[in-house]
Parts: structure tokens; C-alpha cells; sequence
């Protein structure tokens, strides 16, 4: 089985991109993490792509030549497919363009239900029955792209901020994976 040669864009602690390598070491994954690239130079995942000796990047994101760096790091090992891992910056459209279809990202909420940021906040607060995770295509607005897997569990009385974001972590770590091979079962 030739593996499709995959970018993982991080943010934080890398728990999801260190799921994915474990998951692309198995031989009928899709996917081989040939690079991750992170934007947080106190980023903790990174020790992931080391201990596992997949190449990295720092990309400094403040600046607007960053995209083309991107683009260049993404041409340099061949890529031909982006998965977002907590990463914590809007893709800009050239790089969405280029790789049309090809970008999906994991989001702490059911989608469309509460995009972007806070989420396990404003679920607690409107009182939710229930809440998960959503895996999506990538599109140039804010968590909007086709849905590819849903995952949900209900929320407890006691459920807190820390409760939710633990019960979501665990059910992304099962989605992100089921996703990927959807996407490749679906080509």
C-alpha cells in the first residue's frame, strides 16, 4: 500500500498528532506523517515529530510571507495531504486553494454548533445536552467545511470545562483516524 505523504499543523501539546503517528505506523493506514509543521515555539508537540524523527518546521505565523513558506516546506517533502491538529490559526486561502479537498481539521464541538474558540465554555453555559467532536474538510470560512465524522457523548451534570475537554480528547483520538480512512475509502 503506498501511503499518502501527510502534513500535520500543530498548536500545543501535539496529543493528536502523536495518536496519528501511532495510527499511521499500522499497515493499512492511508496516511505517513512526513512533516509537521507548528507555529507555537513553545509548542510541546514538536517532541513528538522528534521522538519519532519525522522532519519539522517553526513557521512564525505573524508574518504574512508565512504561507509561502509553508507552501515551500509543503513542496520540498512532496505533501499531498493536511491534517490540523489544534492548530491555532486560520489557514489562508492560497494554501486552502492549493490543496483544495485535501485539508481537514478535528473541532471540539458538533459542528456547526459553536465554531471556533471557547467551546467547552459555551456549551456549559447554553446548557447543552450534548456535545463531541466534529472532523471536517477545510474551507476558506471558519470551521464550515463538509462534515466527514461526528462523534458525541452527553454531558453530566457535574461535567466542567476540564471534564469535557478530557471526554472530547478521547473521542477525537478515535475520530481523527476513522476520518482519515473514510476520506481515503471514499478516493
Amino acid at each position: 500500500m503506498v501511503k499518502v505523504k501527510t502534513c500535520v499543523f500543530i498548536s500545543g501539546r501535539g496529543s493528536n498528532l502523536k495518536n496519528l503517528i501511532l495510527c499511521s505506523r499500522e499497515k493499512n493506514f492511508p496516511i505517513k506523517i512526513n512533516l509537521v509543521i507548528y507555529n507555537n515555539k513553545n509548542c510541546e508537540g514538536v517532541n513528538f515529530a522528534k521522538k519519532y524523527m519525522i522532519p519539522f518546521k517553526f513557521v512564525n505565523t505573524k508574518f504574512k510571507k508565512s504561507e509561502n513558506e509553508i507552501l515551500k516546506e509543503l513542496k520540498k517533502y512532496n505533501i499531498s495531504f493536511i491534517c490540523l491538529a489544534g492548530y491555532m490559526k486560520i489557514i489562508p486561502s492560497k494554501i486552502i486553494n492549493k490543496y483544495k479537498n485535501k485539508i481537514i481539521n478535528i473541532h471540539p464541538s458538533l459542528l456547526p454548533k459553536y465554531k471556533g474558540l471557547d467551546t467547552f465554555a459555551r456549551v456549559l453555559k447554553n446548557k447543552e445536552k450534548k456535545t463531541g467532536c466534529t472532523v471536517h474538510y477545510v474551507n476558506n470560512k471558519l470551521d464550515d467545511g463538509g462534515i466527514i465524522v461526528k462523534k458525541s457523548f452527553f454531558i453530566k451534570s457535574n461535567d466542567s470545562v476540564i471534564s469535557l475537554k478530557y471526554k472530547t480528547q478521547n473521542l477525537e483520538y478515535r475520530a481523527y483516524p476513522e476520518a482519515i480512512i473514510k476520506v481515503f475509502s471514499n478516493i
